[in-house]
């Protein structure tokens, strides 16, 4: 029998929430700023988010960026002035995250993005109680697929690879999870591109289906640490 996961380690944007029309509204907000009257739309943003902050500013500001380090701090900081709007939250999410949590699943989340910003979205959309353990990107360590992120977020669990599983939509989060030894799981709604052949354990189109597929594993130790209370 496959060995039950005591933990689920999550990515952030494109697996459970969709920032897209938030980036979307801060780069629009900085092209007017420059004057320009180019328009970025969701559906832009959404293609540029899997690859990091840079590119992202730099890929939809286009002829009208400057300094890639002044660009994305000023993008920094108008992102951290506004709210994570509640309807970001990809659907099942908020249920899904709460039975995992019921069924004594500890869950962390780890991200490209700068602490500062997780910490910001999670506190935005109440996700607290349910993802305790937010590690997102940290002055000096590398970034995603390199190994490090993830494994501090196992060592914040206080859990081995093998009793994990790692959650998300790129394929930056294979990598990741490949890195440290820890199982994937893909959910096919994020930011791939439609159809992207990235190797998992199992895919989903449905957050719902992940949170599925992770309690039937979850059982059979859920049920001996009740017999053993």
């Amino acid at each position: 029998m496959t060995a039950a996961p005591a933990s689920v380690i999550f990515d952030l944007d494109g697996t459970l929430v969709d920032t897209a029309p938030l980036c979307a509204a801060i780069i629009n907000e900085m092209l007017c700023e420059r004057g320009s009257s180019k328009v970025v739309d969701e559906s832009s943003a959404r293609a540029f988010l899997t690859n990091g902050g840079a590119q992202l500013i730099s890929g939809l500001l286009g002829s009208d960026g400057g300094q890639i380090g002044a660009d994305l701090a000023r993008f920094r900081t108008l992102y951290s002035a506004r709210r994570t709007p509640s309807d970001s939250l990809y659907p099942g999410v908020a249920k899904g995250l709460r039975a995992l949590t019921e069924r004594g699943v500890q869950l962390a989340i780890c991200s490209n993005k700068p602490q500062s910003l997780c910490d910001s979205i999670v506190s935005d959309l109440a996700l607290s109680d349910h993802c305790p353990i937010v590690v997102g990107s940290l002055a000096g360590v590398p970034l995603k697929p390199a190994p490090d992120l993830a494994l501090i977020a196992l060592a914040k669990l206080g859990a081995a690879p093998e009793d994990c599983l790692y959650v998300g939509d790129s394929e930056v989060d294979r990598q990741t999870a490949a890195s440290v030894g820890i199982p994937f799981l893909f959910v096919t709604y994020g930011y791939a591109e439609p159809g992207a052949p990235i190797n998992a354990l199992a895919r989903f189109d449905h957050f719902d289906q992940v949170v599925h597929f992770v309690l039937q594993r979850q059982e059979p130790s859920f049920a001996r640490r009740q017999i053993a209370r």
